[in-house]
């Protein structure tokens, strides 16, 4: 207990799954907290069941980003971590994908991270210290299926551009990391997903079950607290194995 004592963290996209347990997980280590999220009611919900500050915020926007910002600074003084996890993922075929759809998802999930980071730089600059860090996905930099083009190009847009910061922000005491989640078992996949989606993904993965957001946010807070202040500039892939197999047939049987 006590891994992130006083430190101020602003959570961007925690009105439920990822976001909110990573808050959750924050807040037991003794962060101050901030949340922000596109959903006023289900953030201030969060924000409420968790005691912190909450800003309605559309990440795609640079200002909207300088106001979580400013909000966390104007709480507590100052902002030690900030976590971009808000992102949309809806299912288009390419072909079916319009310029505005493109852009929209782009906006949100890699212009966010921008915004996020842009937004953030000049107080931890002051401060000479900071932990920006980001929600990428194994979906990208990895692996894919069809109908997620868009949301592929963001995320693997987000690993190079934890890279590029990481390199810039180094001189500043500012370390900048992701986590690549597998598939985690939130509302939204509960909600969107039927049961033979979610047993076939249970199938495909060594460990034989999908992720819990509180797995994502155990590896959000490693990344958050000082036992990661030599790490920057990389992910961390919490997939309980996915990513390990050459082909569907993997489980050792015993002879």
């Amino acid at each position: 207990m006590g891994r992130l004592q006083d430190k101020v963290a602003l959570v961007i996209g925690a009105a439920r799954g990822i976001g909110k347990a990573t808050a959750l997980r924050f807040k037991e280590e003794g962060a101050r907290l901030v949340i922000a999220d596109f959903e006023a009611e289900g953030g201030k919900a969060a924000a409420d069941e968790l005691g912190a500050a909450f800003i309605a915020t559309d990440i795609s926007k640079l200002a909207d980003a300088e106001a979580a910002v400013a909000l966390a600074v104007e709480q507590y003084g100052r902002l030690d971590i900030v976590v971009q996890n808000a992102g949309i993922y809806p299912w288009q075929l390419i072909e079916d994908t319009s310029a505005e759809d493109w852009a929209s998802v782009i906006a949100v999930n890699l212009g966010g991270s921008f915004n996020a980071a842009r937004a953030a730089l000049p107080q931890m600059r002051q401060q000479n210290y900071g932990r920006i860090l980001f929600t990428s996905s194994i979906t990208g930099p990895h692996v894919t299926s069809p109908g997620h083009g868009h949301y592929s190009a963001t995320k693997a847009g987000i690993n190079g551009f934890i890279r590029a910061a990481a390199l810039e922000f180094a001189g500043y005491g500012i370390t900048v990391n992701g986590v690549e989640p597998g598939n985690i078992l939130t509302e939204a996949m509960r909600l969107h997903r039927g049961p033979a989606f979610i047993k076939n993904m249970e199938d495909a993965i060594p460990l034989g079950r999908l992720g819990s957001p509180r797995d994502i946010a155990n590896a959000f807070l490693f990344l958050a607290s000082d036992e990661a202040s030599y790490i920057t500039g990389t992910t961390i892939v919490v997939d309980g194995g996915q990513l390990l197999p050459e082909g569907s047939d993997f489980r050792m049987v015993p002879p």
